[in-house]
C-alpha cells in the first residue's frame, strides 16, 4: 500500500503544479461548460439453431453521459437502465463506469468506476458495438467494471502510457487490488493497445497477463490481431490460458461494414481461478462468425442494422438481426 500512497502523492502533487501553471493563463478565455446525453440501445431476434429455438428481445438500454466542467476537467458516466449484466455490490450495480479526468496536453488523471487497462480491442468495444455470442469467453466472463484510478503520458502525438491501480476483478474480499500498465499508439496504418496486468484473486497470489492488441489499416480494410495469455504462474505464461482473435471488417463508403471474426482460445483444467465456461475447460475453444452492418443515415451513425451469424467447435450456432440506435437527449 505505500507504493500506491507514493503513487496518489505524485499525481495530485503534478494536478496542483498544474493548475497553478493554469491560473497564469488565466487570460485565456474559459470555454463553456458542455455535456452531451443519450440513450443508447438495441433490440433485435435471435436464433438458437443448436436448440431450434428463437426470441425477441433487448441487450440493453445505456443513459450515456459526457461533458465538460472546464477545458481540463470533464466527466463520464455510463449507467444500464435495464440490464442483468454484472455485478457491484458497492452500490452502483448498474453503473459501467463513472470517472472524472483531469487532462492537459502532457498527461490526464482519471479516478472512478471504470473498465480495467486490458491491452484487446474485443474486450475495449462499446456493448451494444459487439456480439456476444460472437465473442471469446474472456471476453464474456471478465468482470472489468472496477473503482481506482489511473494516470496516463502522452510522450508524443498519438502516444500514451498509462498506470492503473483499483480493485481486482476476483475482489470478493477487501485489500484485493489490480495492477495494470498499458501503450497505445497510433498510426496512419496501424494502431497498438499492449498492457501487462496483475489481477489479484488470493492473498499474495496474483493472474499475470500480457495482451498485445493491434489493429492495421489498409483502404476500407480493417484487420485486427490480437493475442492474450494469462497465468497464475509465469513458468505456463504462454501455455494454460490464452486467448487469439483474427477480426478482418471491410466498410464500403459510408453506409455498410462487413466484418468477420476468428478466435482461438484455450484454458488448461486445474487452474486456480476461473475465466472460462466450465463446459470447455481443458479443450481448444474455436469460435468464428461474420456479419454485415448498415448505416441508413449519411449523417451519422446512431443508427445501424445489423445481421450476424457466430458459431464454435462444440456445435453452438446462433444468428441475431436487429437494430441499434443513440438517441441523442441533449447535445
Amino acid at each position: 500500500m505505500k507504493r500506491f500512497f507514493v503513487f496518489l502523492g505524485v499525481v495530485f502533487a503534478t494536478i496542483g503544479s498544474a493548475a497553478s501553471a493554469q491560473e497564469v493563463d488565466s487570460m485565456v478565455p474559459m470555454q463553456k461548460s458542455s455535456w452531451e446525453v443519450s440513450l443508447d440501445t438495441r433490440i433485435g431476434y435471435n436464433q438458437d439453431f443448436t436448440n431450434g429455438s428463437g426470441r425477441f428481445g433487448g441487450d440493453g438500454l445505456y443513459l450515456d453521459i459526457n461533458g465538460y466542467i472546464s477545458p481540463h476537467l470533464s466527466y463520464s458516466l455510463n449507467q444500464r437502465l435495464a440490464s442483468t449484466y454484472y455485478e457491484d455490490n458497492s452500490g452502483f450495480n448498474g453503473t459501467n463506469w463513472m470517472t472524472l479526468t483531469y487532462e492537459t496536453d502532457d498527461f490526464a488523471f482519471t479516478a472512478g468506476k471504470d473498465a480495467l487497462l486490458v491491452g484487446s480491442f474485443e474486450y475495449d468495444a462499446y456493448d451494444l458495438d459487439t456480439y456476444y455470442d460472437m465473442n471469446s469467453m474472456f471476453y464474456n466472463m471478465f468482470d472489468c467494471w472496477q473503482w481506482g484510478v489511473s494516470a496516463s503520458w502522452y510522450p508524443a502525438d498519438g502516444q500514451s502510457v498509462i498506470f492503473q491501480f483499483a480493485n481486482s476483478p476476483f475482489a470478493w474480499e477487501d485489500d484485493y487490488f489490480s495492477y495494470n500498465a498499458g501503450w497505445r499508439g497510433e498510426w496512419d496504418f496501424y494502431e497498438s493497445y499492449w498492457t501487462v496486468n496483475m489481477w489479484q484473486f488470493e492473498p499474495e497470489r496474483y493472474v499475470k497477463a500480457l495482451n498485445l492488441g493491434n489493429r492495421f489499416y489498409l483502404g476500407g480494410l480493417t484487420l485486427d490481431l490480437e493475442y492474450m495469455t494469462r497465468s497464475a504462474d509465469m513458468k505456463t505464461l504462454f501455455k494454460d490460458d490464452f486467448t487469439f482473435i483474427a477480426a478482418p471488417s471491410y466498410e464500403f463508403g459510408e453506409s455498410f461494414r462487413l466484418f468477420g471474426k476468428f478466435g482461438w482460445e484455450k484454458v488448461a483444467e486445474g487452474l486456480p481461478y476461473e475465466l472460462a465456461y466450465e463446459d470447455y475447460v481443458g479443450s481448444d475453444y474455436l469460435f468464428y462468425g461474420a456479419g454485415l452492418e448498415y448505416f441508413p443515415l449519411k449523417e451519422n451513425k446512431d443508427v445501424r442494422l445489423h445481421a450476424a451469424w457466430s458459431s464454435n467447435n462444440f456445435g453452438d450456432n446462433y444468428l441475431n438481426v436487429g437494430l441499434t440506435w443513440k438517441f441523442a437527449l441533449i447535445k
